[in-house]
This record gives structure tokens, sequence and C-alpha cells, in this order.
């Protein structure tokens, strides 16, 4: 399924890679699906890259949505982590769920994250404040990543509320990869 060319069975909104700007992908478009990571699908265009959020994979066929939804499902956050009482451990799982819509290895991994603190509020829920970074500056696709991990965050039962800012000091660089994310890239 990966492999094959579909074409799209209605217009679908979708977001050029790595700049960032909406467009709109025209029914009968063809498409090869690069990625199906964090709740969104990455696809080949003859004009470039797209992302193409979860409540538009209609737009790919019956088949192949049906495809990307168990991809998804086999990678959602139903594990034991998140069914108990707030911690910092949870912020980082669900992070753990965002993916750089270009590289098939979530931002934990990638060494994105340069800071994660949370603050418990007189609600009884927190709030939680993450400083991350991209892969370059130039990479427009940033408030979309910050925006998906605001999102999945915000998802937690005992958070109020999430502040997900970019920075650029230090710069990133390829050394901060984990080791696991380092392996999922064939760089060990």
């Amino acid at each position: 399924m990966m492999d094959e060319t579909l074409y799209l069975t209605r217009d679908c909104p979708a977001t050029l890679i790595p700049a960032g700007h909406e467009a709109t992908l025209e029914k009968g478009s063809p498409v090869s699906i690069n990625q199906a990571l964090g709740g969104s699908v990455t696809v080949t265009t003859p004009t470039g890259l797209f992302r193409i959020d979860r409540e538009h994979l209609d737009a790919l066929g019956e088949e192949a949505q049906s495809y990307v939804d168990q991809q998804l499902e086999a990678q959602s956050n139903d594990d034991e982590i998140l069914k108990g009482p707030f911690s910092e451990e949870q912020v980082w799982y669900s992070l753990k769920n965002c993916f750089d819509p270009e590289i098939p290895v979530n931002i934990v991994d990638l060494g994105l994250i340069y800071s994660l603190q949370t603050e418990k509020l007189d609600s009884g829920k927190h709030h939680v404040d993450v400083q991350m970074t991209l892969t370059a500056q130039g990479c427009g696709m940033g408030p979309a990543i910050a925006a998906d991990a605001k999102e999945k965050i915000e998802q937690l039962d005992d958070v109020e509320f999430a502040n997900v800012n970019i920075v650029w000091d230090p710069p990133w660089n390829p050394s901060m990869i984990s080791e696991a994310g380092k392996e999922k890239l064939g760089l060990n």
C-alpha cells in the first residue's frame, strides 16, 4: 500500500512540506504515502511533499484510509502510562507521538525537546511548558509541529493547558538524536 500510487477521491486540504503553507490537493491528483505517523500522513505528489491530517484521510480512498487508520491505531496512546495519575512521564510519552512529517522519528528522539516543565494549578490540573527546536530554522512546518505537540499534551486528562515554544538556542545538530532515533534512521 505504501508504494502504490493512489488518486484522491475528493479535493483535500494539505500542508506543503517543508514550507508549511496550506494547500488543496485536487480530486484525481496522484499521491504516494511516505509515512503514517502521529495522526497524519505524509504523501508525495508530482509537486512535492504534503501532510494530510487524519480527518481528511477519506480523500485517499476507502482501502487506503482503512490501511492508514490501522497504521495509526497501532501507534495509539492506549498505553498503561496514560491511565495513571498525572506525571511528567505521561507528557514525554505524548510528545513521542509527534513526528516531523519528513523524518520517521518522533520529536523527542530527534532531540528537538529542550525542556519540559509542569506546574500544578489550583484547579488540580496542570500547566505544561515545553521549549523545542526544529532541525532547521527555515522549516515552515514549525508551527504545525508545535501545534501538534500542544494538542497531544492537552489531550491528557490532567492537563489544563500547554505552551509549546520554538527556540533556536542551542542550535539543533544530529548529535542530539537519541540512540533509538539513530537506530530508526540507520545511523548506528
